[in-house]
């Protein structure tokens, strides 16, 4: 059979089937626990003139199912956080040795039976426990960032260093868009079947792509015989792993890993400052003044995906005339903007319009790690993009954690702050670029100069890597 070289299809299908779950448990679980709170009825007809109205009992049950909902999104990302930090820095950095489609079919089957376990839980009003334990299990194979950091490395693989920041622009904006339009479709789901049917096409999505990654997708790196290789025992290579990555820092120049330093590290701010403002845009568009309904929220989140596809348009052009550095400038400066126009988004209009300031917000991404990308050899794709998974999967972590006990916090007296935190934070990453752009160390010449290799390397050629003694 013969074989594609295209893992876009991966990340859309993956994109549609998670962010068609996302949206879902959400409202589920607020659902959910407005009923324990309660003890009534969850009404789905709310509206602004509703949530106005002069019932501070009203007003308190609101505040309390906030707060309840926050704090068990809390619960399930540290059950999720601290398995997946591992096994996404050992899955993505095995790729460089075993093949980039691991690190690409173990999180799918961790986010089937995660899809799975949803759907059994809403069919059957299952404990909500249940939704803890099967986060767990999904940490325990990676998780997103795994995939994601699996099909940037295997776009690395098949693409030369001219192409690579169009391209991965490209599968994050094919990233957002789906997630949009499965966000939008969620709305009318739910209105049309509940919540269980559509966690079910959730999960034969994730069959689907599991299918396509086992038959279809041809892989970039030719794995050993065996998964053990050279007659070496688990530890070994696992001890090899870790020792890639470390090597990728260690046995490079100190110019290189500054460069790295501070790209992982604005990288970094970015994803807390970016993820823990837009993780609570769901819980601030449910609560009072705004009380959108299902479909509004969906509205809202398909609205979203002009992010992606302005971002995407942004780097495509401005990447011909400006700099990688001044692209995410401009980024980060789009993220402070439209959060601190979130902080204040009272009225329907407005929560639609804020997301004009966020129209690049996306760009940061994409270009950070094409700019790592363009520094590291070829053997050490794999490790690179472990490293980024890990301080992704960090960051996210982080941000859903800070975000989510800030807004429990605050809600009660100003439910903006959390994106006024989030608008300070960019100033970070702002401030580590700037210093990238002071020192000179993004200029022309800078892969050939760090990596010393050329840019001939064909798509879907194997690579080849390196051995390292790790006795």
């Amino acid at each position: 059979m013969r074989r594609l070289y295209l893992v876009e299809p991966v990340v859309g299908v993956y994109a549609f089937a998670m962010f068609m779950t996302y949206p879902l448990l959400q409202q589920y679980i607020y659902r959910r626990l407005w009923e324990q709170v309660t003890g009534s009825p969850y009404t789905s007809s709310l509206n602004s003139s509703h949530c106005e109205d002069n019932n501070s009992n009203l007003s308190r049950q609101h505040e309390e199912v906030q707060r309840e909902a926050s704090l068990f999104f809390l619960y399930s990302e540290l059950c999720f956080l601290f398995p997946s930090l591992v096994m996404s820095l050992l899955l993505v950095s095995f790729s460089d040795r075993c093949g980039r489609k691991l690190a690409i079919v173990t999180p799918l089957v961790g986010d089937f039976q995660f899809a799975l376990t949803y759907f059994l839980v809403s069919h059957f009003s299952l404990d909500l426990n249940l939704v803890l334990a099967s986060a767990f299990v999904m940490g325990l194979t990676g998780g997103p960032t795994t995939l994601i950091g699996g099909s940037f490395a295997y776009v690395a693989d098949v693409c030369s260093s001219g192409q690579k920041t169009v391209r991965m622009a490209a599968l994050d904006m094919l990233l957002g868009v789906l997630c949009g339009l499965a966000s939008f479709c969620t709305g009318f789901f739910i209105r049309a079947a509940g919540f269980s049917w559509p966690f079910l096409t959730a999960a034969l999505l994730h069959l689907l792509n599991l299918a396509y990654v086992l038959c279809l997708l041809g892989e970039t790196v030719e794995a050993p015989a065996s998964p053990v290789a050279g007659g070496r025992s688990t530890r070994e290579a696992l001890r090899g792993r870790f020792q890639s990555v470390y090597l990728l820092f260690a046995a490079s120049s100190r110019r290189r890993n500054t460069l790295l330093l501070l790209a992982l590290l604005a990288f970094t701010f970015y994803k807390v400052a970016k993820m823990g403002g837009m993780s609570i845009f769901i819980l601030y568009e449910l609560n009072s003044p705004l009380c959108w309904t299902e479909l509004l929220v969906g509205y809202g989140s398909a609205l979203s995906t002009a992010i992606f596809v302005g971002s995407f348009v942004g780097v495509y052009v401005l990447s011909r005339c400006l700099r990688d550095v001044y692209i995410v400038l401009l980024g980060l400066l789009s993220v402070a903007v439209g959060m601190l126009m979130t902080a204040f988004a009272k009225t329907t209009l407005l929560m639609f319009l804020v997301r004009v300031p966020l129209l690049f917000s996306m760009m940061p991404a994409p270009v950070l790690r094409s700019m790592m990308s363009k520094i590291v050899l070829s053997s050490e794709q794999g490790a690179l993009f472990a490293c980024v998974a890990f301080v992704e999967m960090l960051s996210v972590g982080i941000a859903l954690i800070v975000f989510s006990s800030t807004y429990a916090s605050t809600v009660s007296w100003f439910s903006g702050f959390s994106f006024l935190l989030a608008s300070g934070l960019t100033l970070i990453p702002m401030a580590l670029i700037w210093s990238v752009v002071c020192l000179r160390l993004d200029m022309d010449g800078e892969t050939i100069a760090l990596t010393g290799e050329d840019d001939t390397e064909a798509p879907g050629e194997m690579l080849q890597l390196p051995s390292w003694d790790v006795n």
